[in-house]
């Protein structure tokens, strides 16, 4: 069953590159699909450049979605790196 996660970003400058590789580079050791949502788009998480098009800014509201074998140990490591990169208020 697949996991949810819905946060909102809290860095002044919004979803950056910065912190956006180091969160693709985390998701990227999975087996799982993980899906990033903002507003009516989606994106793969696993995709620098999918993430970026979507031009996150500071105070948005975002969903992850991990679904597939590791899924759950996929979620809890990105509530990790999340909290880590001190760029999100997970709700």
């Amino acid at each position: 069953m697949a996991q949810h996660l819905k946060f909102i970003v809290t860095d002044p400058v919004g979803l950056y590159a910065t912190p956006t590789t180091e969160l693709v580079n985390t998701v990227r050791q999975f087996h799982c699909h993980v899906t990033l949502k903002y507003g009516a788009k989606e994106v793969n998480l696993k995709s620098m450049m999918g993430v970026l098009s979507l031009g996150v800014p500071t105070k948005a509201t975002l969903e992850i979605i991990t679904d597939g074998e590791d899924e759950k140990r996929a979620m809890e490591i990105i509530i990790k790196t999340l909290n880590e990169l001190n760029i999100a208020h997970i709700e």
